[in-house]
């Protein structure tokens, strides 16, 4: 039988008020399993995702161009994949006909050019009010290089819904340009109109544009059209004759052949993207990528590219990357999710979902506490007793100190305080 003497029943009491507060806190140690994953690494390097003027220049460097306007621009260099310097290059804005580039990335390499096409009526019908055309007809065929001189020249909605159609319709035309980007790890990108046409939800970035950019520019086809000045276009048949003419076309790249160098790629413009352009030039055996998204006007987007082209030229050697274009994954790996990735590519857990995959009622639930956060608002983070159960292991604790503390006061005969 254990006998408590008062001094052991005074110690006893003592111990259970000390270890109370230690029993009533949340131990620091213990991280909620619940707990969002530490931020990640923007797509192409830790810099990439940083706001503002991005650059890293060495001696003898150039100044960057002043007075820039565009919200989101890019340099870099299409082989080695530097970016030699960016602001906000992720920025999620509307590409306007730059997604153009993303189309024939994806739908190019599908046709022979020499093959020959007779376009149905359908295919021409649901083109968006506005759109820039070039010009094609219902019953009437065509070659499949006409169609692309179409797209890459006159930026023509209807050369790409007729391209589309050719390839299964609009809507697995879409899902394939998305698919593409996401092998591409453009992560800012939502494909919703093949053509770039304004949409809601239809979103690109500087990098991601870039992105389609360089890989389109190892096409020989996509080099020689996006180069291209001018051509004929096929039109209509002569009534009299029975003869098909023929009309003028030209490319609406307004550097094109006036910018030393420069080898073409996209323009675009909408009433909701503004202008955007996408420029590749070369220069002593370097090639050089610009893109420009939403300046204050529509030529600045060619003078400000043109002025980044020129510092991109002087400063090359001059300055260290602040990030790079990350690689294509290969196909037999399945391409990261998220907006997460190392400088070099490397898939990275995403914090959260991408946001062009999220719907409104997604992004409100991701914004809503879960079940995870309501258990650690109450306490109750299932990774053991919560506060309310601690409150009760060190009450009953005391409560037994206290207990045996009057048992020994009524045997010893001293009243209770």
């Amino acid at each position: 039988m254990l006998v408590l003497t008062r001094p052991k029943l005074a110690q006893l009491l003592a111990a259970c008020l000390a270890v109370l507060p230690a029993l009533l806190a949340t131990p620091a140690a213990v991280a909620a399993p619940d707990s969002p994953p530490p931020p990640q690494t923007a797509v192409g390097g830790e810099r990439m995702g940083l706001s503002g003027v991005q650059v890293d220049p060495l001696a003898g460097a150039p100044a960057l161009p002043r007075d820039l306007t565009g919200r989101s621009w890019i340099v870099a260099d299409a082989t080695s994949g530097d970016v030699l310097a960016a602001s906000e290059p992720h920025l999620r804005l509307a590409p306007a006909s730059t997604l153009k580039i993303l189309f024939a990335d994806t739908v190019l390499p599908k046709f022979d050019r020499n093959a020959v096409h007779r376009v149905a009526d359908a295919e021409i019908q649901g083109i968006g009010p506005g759109s820039s055309l070039v010009g094609i007809k219902e019953d009437l065929d065509y070659k499949v290089e006409d169609l692309w001189r179409g797209v890459f020249l006159s930026s023509g909605n209807d050369a790409v819904h007729v391209l589309a159609h050719m390839n299964g319709g609009i809507q697995q035309t879409v899902a394939e340009m998305q698919a593409r980007a996401e092998a591409l790890q453009a992560k800012d990108t939502r494909v919703v109109s093949p053509d770039g046409y304004d949409m809601e939800g239809q979103l690109s970035s500087a990098y991601d544009l870039t992105l389609f950019a360089r890989a389109g520019l190892r096409n020989p086809d996509f080099r020689m059209y996006c180069a291209t000045r001018d051509a004929l276009f096929p039109g209509a048949v002569d009534r009299n004759t029975g003869q098909r003419g023929s009309f003028g076309i030209a490319n609406t790249d307004r550097l094109l052949g006036k910018y030393p160098g420069l080898i073409g790629v996209k323009n675009g413009f909408t009433t909701e993207a503004g202008s955007t352009f996408v420029g590749a030039a070369e220069r002593d055996g370097r090639t050089l990528l610009v893109t420009v998204m939403h300046p204050t006007t529509y030529q600045k987007v060619y003078d400000e590219t043109a002025a980044l082209l020129d510092w991109g030229f002087a400063a090359a050697d001059k300055v260290t990357p602040v990030g790079r274009l990350v690689d294509e994954v290969p196909a037999a790996e399945p391409a990261p999710g998220g907006q997460a990735g190392g400088t070099a590519g490397a898939p990275a857990p995403p914090p959260h979902p991408s946001p062009p995959a999220q719907t409104e009622q997604a992004e409100q639930a991701e914004q809503a506490p879960g079940p995870a956060a309501a258990r650690t608002a109450s306490g109750d983070d299932g990774g053991g007793p919560g506060t309310v159960g601690r409150l009760l292991a060190a009450l009953a604790l005391a409560a037994a100190g206290t207990g045996a503390l009057l048992l020994w006061r009524r045997r010893s005969g001293r009243p209770a305080e």
